[in-house]
C-alpha cells in the first residue's frame, strides 16, 4: 500500500490534565483495531490543560465516523471531561479562496494545488474586484465577482455563503482579501477561515504599511496567518515569520520581501489546517508537529 494514500482518521482533544490520558486513549483505539501512526501531546502547566493529536489508519478500524462518538464518550470523554473532534477525510478538503487585487498569495496557493503538492480541491475563487479573474481562469477555476459596498455587504455576504455551501466548501482562505469579514460569514465557518496579514498591524495599519514602515526605518518585517474572528486581525495565530531589513532596502524591496513572507506564512498556516494539526483553545492555537 502507498502510505501517502492510506485512509486515516485524526483525533484532536483537550481536557484537564491528569495521569493516564494517553494510556486510556491509545488503549481504546487499540481495542478497535487502530494502527496509530502519529501521536503528539502537550501540557499547559499554567492552565492545567492537556492537549493531544493522534492519527491512525482506518484499514482494520472497527468504528465508522458516525459510530465513533458514543463509545468514545462513554469510555474516554466523559471521564476525562474532554472536548474533542474527529476528522475522517474520505475526500480532499474543499477550499475556497477570497481575493481582491493583489495576486501573489493567489498564485502561490493555486500553484501548490495544481502541482499536487496539496491534496485539496479548489471549487471556486471569489473576488470583490474583477482584477484577478484572469489568474483564476488561467488555472481553470471558476471566478465569482461579488462586489461589496457598505450598503450591500449583508446581501453580498449572504450570496457568498450560498456559493460556499453550494460548492460544499470546508475551508475559506483570505488571500489578501481586503474586506472585513462580518459575523454572519464567520459564524457559518467557525475556525475555518484563515487570513494573512503583515505583522506591522496595528503599528502600521492602512493601505500602505510598507511605506509607513520604511519611513520609520524598521529593521524587521513579518507576516501572520490566523483564524478569523470578530476581533479584526486578532484571531488565534497559526503561523508567523520575519525577515530582517536595513537602510539599504527601498520601499519596493520591503514590499517584495513582505509579499514573499506573506505567501510562505499563509501556505504554512493552510498546510497545518489541511493536516489537522491545529487545535484552537480560547484565543490560542495549538499547532502540533
Amino acid at each position: 500500500m502507498n502510505m501517502n494514500n492510506a485512509r486515516t482518521a485524526t483525533l484532536l482533544m483537550h481536557c484537564p490534565d491528569r495521569p493516564g490520558i494517553v494510556a486510556a486513549v491509545t488503549r481504546f483505539l487499540a481495542k478497535q483495531g487502530a494502527n496509530i501512526i502519529d501521536l503528539d501531546q502537550h501540557v499547559d502547566r499554567a492552565e492545567g490543560v492537556f492537549f493531544m493529536r493522534v492519527k491512525w489508519e482506518l484499514d482494520g478500524f472497527a468504528l465508522s465516523a458516525e459510530g465513533f462518538g458514543e463509545p468514545f464518550e462513554a469510555a474516554i470523554a466523559r471521564d476525562f471531561e474532554a472536548t474533542w473532534q474527529l476528522h475522517h477525510d474520505p475526500r480532499p478538503i474543499r477550499m475556497a479562496v477570497f481575493v481582491s487585487k493583489m495576486p501573489h498569495c493567489l498564485y502561490d496557493l493555486l500553484s501548490r494545488w495544481q502541482s499536487g503538492e496539496w491534496r485539496v480541491d479548489i471549487p471556486l475563487v471569489i473576488g470583490n474586484h474583477e482584477t484577478l479573474r484572469p489568474v483564476a481562469e488561467q488555472f481553470g477555476l471558476p471566478f465569482h465577482h461579488v462586489p461589496i459596498t457598505p450598503e450591500t455587504k449583508a446581501e453580498q455576504e449572504a450570496r457568498e455563503i450560498a456559493l460556499l455551501r453550494e460548492h460544499d466548501v470546508d475551508l475559506v482562505v483570505l488571500a489578501r482579501y481586503m474586506q472585513v469579514v462580518s459575523p454572519q460569514l464567520i459564524d457559518a465557518f467557525p475556525q475555518r477561515i484563515i487570513n494573512i496579514h503583515h505583522s506591522f498591524l496595528p503599528a502600521f495599519a492602512g493601505a500602505k504599511p510598507y511605506h509607513a514602515a520604511h519611513a520609520r526605518g524598521v529593521k524587521i518585517i513579518g507576516a501572520t496567518s490566523h483564524y478569523v474572528t470578530e476581533d479584526l486581525d486578532a484571531g488565534p495565530i497559526i503561523e508567523q515569520d520575519v525577515a530582517r531589513i536595513s537602510h539599504r532596502d527601498s520601499v519596493g524591496e520591503l514590499v517584495r520581501k513582505g509579499q514573499d513572507l506573506e505567501k510562505l506564512v499563509l501556505a504554512r498556516g493552510v498546510w497545518a489546517h489541511l493536516q489537522r494539526q491545529t487545535l484552537v483553545y480560547r484565543n490560542r492555537t495549538i499547532v502540533f508537529s
